[in-house]
């Protein structure tokens, strides 16, 4: 039996066009390519630091 560690739903609200380069590729490197698609990414430091960077343009559910 395989045990899953806690992941996070993030999906993309507002559109990256008019945002910095910065949080454009930040978007990018998580896997969110289109407005309201959703990725699920694992609970950790790294990807608590790339919400908190976009914060603005995603939302965030505990899968």
């Amino acid at each position: 039996m395989k045990v899953e560690g806690k992941t996070l739903k993030i999906t993309l609200v507002k559109s990256p066009i008019g945002a910095i380069p910065k949080h454009r590729k930040t978007i990018a490197a998580m896997g969110l390519r289109k407005l309201n698609k959703t990725v699920e990414l694992p609970d950790n430091a790294a990807t608590r630091g790339q919400i908190q960077q976009v914060r603005h343009m995603v939302k965030v559910e505990e899968a």
